[in-house]
């Protein structure tokens, strides 16, 4: 464990390295960042992120952070639990909520609760109504590392009806190259949601025969191709499943299984040079890795015949998401 920096309240942060012979990864208690993966045999970090910490408290702040208690959007920044309506922070397109605002878990500071060579345990207390969330939540995010395998499970409790619905949001690049290209993915996915302009879900869903969606089987990414959708991969929450594969042109592969019903895919093709270098020592730029966020469906509350993220008091909210890697060299 070392103290990489403090927080704006000048509290210290740390960053914990976890792992086996195989695999290793940090993990910052500022936003249950997932800073770096190392697997034996590559010489580069296979998640893009950064050696300093400021640049997560400002211009980095969903890079491997553990964004919630809602992640993704929530149109009109309302949402009715009952017979109240709850208004949160429009901090998108003036009129949304994206990732829960300036309330969002991944711009927070996490206590570190329990600790072991393979395993660490994160810990937060969100307060009743902050960012017009209700209930006072607790929530624990337990990263391990099992041989090349490393697991993130996520456990919540309220005690008011609340929505909870938390993503990892890493940007994943397998090749050392600086972007995406070349890379090959697949989804074990159907259908996706329709979004507008702003990437607010439409209510729609559409078959991926004959689009751009269409991972089924394995896909090359380029540069030039704009995703931003949430892939759904079942009507509720399940067991463990394996749902997407993303090998890199080096041959590095990475398996995700998760326990959600959707996964929201993005390019990073709004990713602008933040002034800031890699872990590579290169600058962040449009489609420099590729996010892979398993989740709820965005802007469920909204949208009634879709997976439920409410979470009543005595349920315990549970995600679990794995990643396994391997490599061909």
């Amino acid at each position: 464990m070392t103290v990489i920096g403090t927080s704006p309240d000048g509290e210290a942060v740390q960053q914990i390295t976890i792992g086996s012979h195989s695999l290793t990864a940090k993990i910052l208690t500022w936003g249950a960042i997932l800073q770096d993966v190392r697997l034996a045999g590559v010489p580069h970090s296979l998640t893009v992120g950064t050696d300093m910490l400021d640049p997560y408290l400002t211009r980095m702040a969903s890079f491997g952070g553990l964004v919630g208690p809602v992640v993704n959007r929530i149109a009109g920044a309302t949402a009715w639990i009952g017979d109240r309506v709850h208004h949160f922070e429009a901090n998108h397109e003036g009129r949304n909520t994206l990732h829960s605002g300036s309330a969002g878990t991944h711009r927070k500071l996490w206590s570190l609760t329990e600790q072991s060579d393979d395993t660490v345990t994160l810990a937060i207390t969100l307060p009743d109504g902050e960012g017009g969330f209700p209930g006072n939540r607790t929530v624990t995010a337990i990263y391990a590392v099992e041989g090349s395998v490393l697991t993130l499970t996520i456990e919540g409790h309220t005690d008011a009806p609340t929505f909870l619905n938390f993503a990892n949001h890493s940007y994943w690049s397998l090749d050392d190259t600086g972007t995406i290209d070349g890379h090959h993915l697949q989804i074990d996915a159907s259908r996706f949601l329709i979004h507008d302009e702003t990437g607010l879900p439409t209510g729609q869903i559409a078959g991926v025969d004959g689009t751009p969606y269409d991972f089924r089987k394995p896909h090359p990414l380029s540069i030039g191709r704009d995703y931003d959708n949430n892939m759904i991969l079942a009507e509720a929450r399940r067991d463990l499943t394996e749902v997407a594969t993303l090998t890199g042109a080096t041959g590095v592969t990475m398996r995700l299984a998760t326990t959600e019903p959707g996964l929201q895919l993005y390019d990073a093709y709004k990713m602008t040079d933040l002034g800031v270098s890699d872990h590579s020592g290169r600058p962040l730029a449009p489609h420099r890795g590729l996010a892979l966020e398993a989740q709820g469906w965005p802007d469920a509350p909204n949208h009634a015949d879709w997976p439920s993220i409410r979470l009543d008091p005595g349920e315990t909210y549970r995600q679990v998401t794995s990643w396994s890697f391997s490599s061909e060299s």
